[in-house]
């Protein structure tokens, strides 16, 4: 007969034998999944623009690691590259000045307010006298391209630009062709280029405008032997 005792140790040996008391893997998995996508697990968690920035100083960092493995010198050896790369770029943007935001001389050379070129000149000095060198440039260039058409060494055609004007003007005036090429050059650059003006610059213009006013057009015939003259001495000096 059994007593209690016997009763216990029997119940205990029974609970050995049994196998444990198991959760299966998928169901434990969704349930701690609930249990862990619950919001009091997530109030310090970062916002989407704080991952996205770690994700980006991640990317940078390995990148400037990989480029200071490959560079001689390491990190020290990339940053003198990089120091060389931004000296050699603000050069060249100070020599060269900004990009041109399209062709030269893309617009036209006047505006819709016809004046002489008598006006312009006076403008142009008006500037000079103020240290205004990018209008004074523009003004000159204009005073000369108008000073041609009041003397119909140029036809009045709205719409021309420096560029149009220099090339007409040099057919009538080739002994200045190159300077006013030049100067068409230097109004472009005002205008078009980004580029800033000089005291030297406008005073080559105006010097262009004074020697022009004297200079006297030569014949169809006398331009053309000129020109061909001209071009043999460029492709000689070439």
């Amino acid at each position: 007969m059994l007593r209690a005792g016997d009763t216990s140790v029997l119940s205990l040996a029974r609970s050995a034998d049994e196998p444990p008391l198991t959760i299966p893997r998928d169901p434990a998995r969704e349930a701690a999944r609930r249990e862990l996508s619950k919001r009091m697990y997530h109030e310090n968690d970062p916002s989407w623009f704080q991952r996205a920035l770690n994700a980006f100083w991640d990317w940078v960092d390995k990148l400037f690691n990989a480029a200071s493995s490959a560079t001689p010198g390491g990190p020290l050896g990339l940053v003198v590259v990089i120091a060389a790369v931004l000296l050699v770029v603000g050069a060249l943007w100070w020599r060269l000045g900004a990009p041109r935001r399209g062709p030269a001389s893309s617009a036209a050379l006047f505006d819709d307010r016809p004046r002489s070129a008598a006006d312009h000149r006076a403008a142009a000095e008006a500037h000079a006298a103020q240290g205004h060198w990018n209008q004074a440039v523009q003004e000159r260039m204009r005073a000369i391209v108008r000073s041609l058409e009041e003397r119909t060494l140029l036809d009045i055609r709205p719409g021309r630009t420096a560029d149009e004007a220099a090339a007409e003007a040099g057919r009538a005036l080739p002994s200045h062709m190159d300077q006013l090429r030049s100067a068409a050059r230097d109004f472009d650059d005002v205008t078009y280029g980004g580029r800033a003006a000089t005291e030297q610059s406008y005073h080559r213009i105006a010097e262009l405008d004074r020697a022009l006013e004297r200079t006297k057009p030569v014949l169809a015939a006398s331009a053309s032997s000129h020109s061909a003259a001209h071009n043999a001495r460029q492709g000689a000096a070439e």
